[in-house]
């Protein structure tokens, strides 16, 4: 059943990136990237993490002490193919989160696709290098625009 998430979470997330990298940017498709992408890929992180922290799901996996105020409790939450299938879709909502609004951003700045693309491909592969990329890349034309959005 977790190889059935994971790889459905996969090509969801994969598919509204394509779409974001590759597609023109209008209303509906960003629409669906936030609700369809996004937002689903939240709801199933919910149901997920509640499923995994009471013991619903995988209730082998996490031996009682799964949590987030010690280094053990997050290794237990991680101990089962449930726990490691939720922190990535953790990862892919908030990496997909990230990625729509520097594309935002970067459209409203007018920066080209040609130089958004590789800063979308970082946060696609590593989330926080892609973000701070973006960052780096926006300050000078945000500043020189005399606004921050």
């Amino acid at each position: 059943m977790w190889d059935t998430v994971f790889s459905t979470a996969n090509l969801l997330a994969m598919a509204m990136w394509a779409g974001l990298i590759l597609l023109p940017r209008w209303p509906a498709l960003l629409a669906a990237v936030l609700y369809a992408g996004v937002g689903l890929l939240s709801f199933a992180y919910l149901v997920g993490l509640v499923g995994i922290l009471t013991g619903t799901f995988d209730p082998g996996g996490s031996s009682g002490s799964a949590g987030f105020s010690t280094i053990d409790g997050v290794r237990a939450i991680f101990a089962s193919d449930g726990g490691v299938t939720i922190g990535w879709i953790h990862y892919l909502a908030f990496d997909l989160f990230a990625g729509l609004w520097i594309a935002r951003d970067a459209d409203a700045k007018n920066f080209s696709r040609l130089v958004q693309a590789p800063i979308l491909v970082a946060t696609i592969m590593a989330g926080p290098v892609g973000l701070f990329l973006w960052l780096v890349i926006r300050e000078k034309r945000a500043r020189s625009a005399g606004r921050w959005k």
